[in-house]
């Protein structure tokens, strides 16, 4: 017998684990959940120091970028995670939002209406379970777990007394008042444990008889009649087999796996899909289009002695730290690495911050980084405004082939420039008085280098921050793939609903806002009101330009 549900959500990811417990709220309503990666059942994806392995292939899809022209045909490592809970379940942890110009941008020159800051910040709030903070930003009875963090070490202090000498103020909370600033992050951890989407949403509402989860289960194409999407065939021993969806198919797959399943649909450029093979269903020019992403620089320092977390991977030192964690919930176990950082400005005439930093404590914590011997520090600043943009295509009609992920970094010199200005700034910070008795002194890139050597430096270290969104971007205009209520644009039955509808990315982690497109995406398709718009106190930036 054919198995029909009211709605079929196409990604367990950080979006997905939200939409699926919040639509299963209503008891009169059937939801499928569909995820093509495996459970969250190894203990690595809920110790927060667990994170030094997911950038390295655990629980990913194991894709590449295409040669990147900016960076002299570098390929770049592209961490897409495959598991239950998404990016939720494999990140740093760190939740930050962007600035609140971000979603006003979104509203006022992108038609995206009711997506302004004031309108979006509610469904953050819904979402958070804040430890620390209560006040107009925050909210504290929410399912995901917002906390300080417990695992950060004395260096992480002193970077942030370094950052202040260098002329950044300090700044308790980078989701309240005032983005600019260095300080610690607040880390989406309950109890000393990641609170992903997977545990924080998803494994509360499985109790539920209207709700069912169904990992290892790759979704083939979106089956369509005419222009009304009716469900989505799924891989099962060789075949498809088709699983209808009553009332809507919602996509979340993410940046890079939602615009890819709608073009294996035939909904994308018309154009492309025919170069690989694929009948046009819907001429959509968009999807796959507007790809942006976070590009990373780093300065890593040597250590006066053992200030950091290198060595703790030693086996000895494993096994005292699992232990430790264990019984008390303390010790090394229990960091995600990249506790503290920062926001500050690499063009002087940007409207608000376009740099992030991040300091991590130790070397080689993520794929591609350089490890050094004996005790290291990482300092990774990010241009967090790029201009560039890229795209999404398929090398292929067959779906076990990677799709060509092309994030056209530094594609405008813009992009580039900046990014070497943060690095000399991160470098500067780094050498400030208040890190002397830790910092011993710069291995990478190294002192006396000069602007080609940084350059040069630059292209070699460059990764992803792993923050790509905008491929199935929402708004008017001929290049919108979803309008305001996320529903795909000349489809009935078939809406987006994650990281890749934002037509700007925000300046910051993407993780939080991409749990607050799944709030507010659960209610439009509930068909409830939205939440009154908050009231807040005007704020002393200026007006950001689209």
């Amino acid at each position: 017998m054919q198995e029909v549900f009211d709605y079929i959500i196409v990604g367990g990811g950080s979006s997905g684990c939200v939409m699926a417990a919040r639509l299963s709220e209503d008891k009169n309503t059937s939801v499928l959940l569909l995820e093509a990666g495996g459970p969250d059942r190894n203990p690595l994806f809920h110790i927060p120091a667990g994170f030094a392995r997911m950038t390295k292939g655990i629980a990913s899809w194991g894709w590449s970028t295409v040669p990147q022209k900016g960076l002299n045909g570098r390929s770049l490592w592209y961490t897409q995670a495959k598991v239950i809970g998404g990016g939720s379940s494999i990140n740093a942890q760190i939740y930050t939002r962007g600035n609140p110009h971000d979603y006003d941008n979104w509203a006022e020159h992108h038609g995206c209406r009711g997506w302004s800051y004031r309108e979006v910040l509610p469904y953050f709030k819904r979402s958070e379970g804040n430890e620390v903070f209560s006040d107009l930003y925050h909210g504290q009875d929410g399912p995901l777990g917002v906390s300080k963090p417990r695992g950060a070490l004395p260096i992480c202090t002193a970077f942030i007394e370094a950052a202040q000498e260098w002329g950044l103020a300090h700044n308790p909370d980078f989701n309240g008042m005032r983005q600019e600033g260095c300080g610690f992050y607040q880390l989406t951890q309950r109890d000393a444990r990641r609170s992903s989407t997977a545990r924080a949403f998803l494994k509360p509402a499985q109790t539920r008889a209207n709700l069912t989860v169904r990992t290892r289960a790759e979704v083939s194409r979106i089956k369509l009649e005419g222009h009304k999407a009716i469900g989505v065939l799924l891989r099962h021993n060789g075949a498809d087999l088709l699983i209808r969806a009553d009332r809507e198919v919602i996509v979340t797959a993410g940046a890079i796996g939602s615009p890819r399943l709608l073009m294996y649909s035939g909904i994308g450029p018309a154009d492309h899909l025919r170069s690989v093979g694929i009948d046009v269903a819907l001429d959509v020019p968009g999807v796959g289009s507007n790809l942006q992403d976070h590009l990373d620089l780093c300065t890593i320092s040597q250590c006066t002695g053992r200030h950091t977390y290198d060595g703790a991977d030693r086996i000895d030192r494993t096994l005292l730290a699992g232990l430790r964690y264990y019984l008390t919930r303390t010790g090394p176990a229990t960091a995600s690495l990249f506790e503290t950082g920062g926001f500050g400005y690499a063009d002087p005439n940007a409207p608000y911050p376009d740099l992030q930093f991040h300091l991590g404590q130790g070397s080689g914590i993520e794929k591609g980084i350089v490890r050094i011997k004996g005790a290291g520090v990482t300092l990774n600043s990010a241009l967090i405004r790029p201009r560039s943009r890229g795209s999404v295509r398929l090398a292929s009609s067959d779906p076990t082939v990677p799709p060509l992920i092309d994030p056209n970094f530094w594609g405008d010199p813009h992009d580039r420039e900046m990014s070497l200005r943060g690095l000399e700034i991160a470098r500067e910070i780094m050498a400030q008085p208040a890190l002397s008795k830790y910092v011993a002194t710069e291995v990478l890139p190294g002192p006396g280098t000069t602007k080609e050597d940084l350059l040069r430096y630059a292209i070699r270290i460059a990764k992803t921050d792993h923050h790509p969104v905008g491929t199935c971007r929402m708004g008017t205009g001929p290049d919108a793939v979803v309008d305001p209520a996320l529903r795909v644009i000349g489809a009935c039955g078939l809406r987006v609903c994650d990281a890749s509808i934002m037509p700007r990315i925000n300046a910051s982690n993407t993780n939080a806002p991409t749990i607050m497109i799944g709030e507010k995406a659960s209610d439009m398709v509930r068909g409830l009101a939205p939440l009154p718009a908050a009231d807040l106190p005007v704020r002393g930036e200026a007006s950001a330009p689209p």
